[in-house]
């Protein structure tokens, strides 16, 4: 068992967030080995990083990111407390990675409460319509569309995907985790994602129409 110093706990709340009693608790606990003392701090970790969803978070980035040679641009903005952190190393990591995320993952909204009322009935009217052809009993057809409209959400909420470069975590832990580790409060406030041709109409050639006119030849 390794001695609890103070090195250790000040190591250990760096790297967690959580305070000093607490880093010392963990490390006690679990016999001064940090990665394991890690572990036993998670949620406390988060529950830190929860109670600070009440600051205002009012400085932060606005950081492009272009993919694919110029394919695929992003345009997000991520807010924090203070101008001291936008300007760490660890916080424009962050915003950066958010950016190479997006532009992989497409996601299109930013958390479940910003999906249309109507995409979501399309989509739960979609699922229930599978699970029956499907042959599943009508009365167990309800919990599988809320169990599908969950996978949905991981989707195109991107709050709720899996970060592309640690899919063992969503964006929504990366931000707990991040804020835990920064001791401020970091909110994604919105985004934009461009793809080259998106929305253009692109000409297509009428393949029956073609071959109607080589049989009446």
């Amino acid at each position: 068992m390794a001695e609890v110093t103070a090195a250790l706990v000040k190591e250990l709340r760096e790297r967690t967030g959580a305070g000093m009693m607490d880093c010392k608790k963990a490390l006690t606990e679990c016999g001064g080995e940090m990665e394991k003392a890690c572990d036993f701090l998670r949620e406390k970790g988060l529950a830190a990083a929860a109670k600070k969803g009440a600051r205002i978070a009012a400085e932060g980035l606005i950081e492009s990111y272009i993919h694919g040679g110029g394919r695929i641009g992003v345009l997000l903005e991520v807010n924090c407390e203070t101008d001291f952190v936008a300007r760490g190393d660890e916080f424009k990591t962050l915003v950066r990675d958010l950016g190479l995320h997006i532009a992989a993952a497409n996601p299109q909204y930013l958390t479940k409460e910003e999906v249309p009322a109507d995409v979501l009935q399309h989509e739960r009217d979609i699922l229930k319509a599978q699970a029956l052809n499907e042959g599943k009993p009508e009365k167990v057809v309800e919990k599988m569309v809320e169990g599908r409209i969950g996978k949905f959400y991981k989707e195109v909420c991107l709050m709720e995907q899996a970060f592309v470069k640690d899919p063992d975590k969503s964006i929504s832990e990366l931000i707990l985790d991040k804020t835990a580790k920064i001791g401020e409060r970091i909110v994604i406030r919105r985004f934009t994602r461009y793809e080259l041709g998106a929305g253009i109409e692109k000409r297509q050639d009428d393949f029956a129409a073609e071959v109607m006119k080589e049989l009446n030849k």
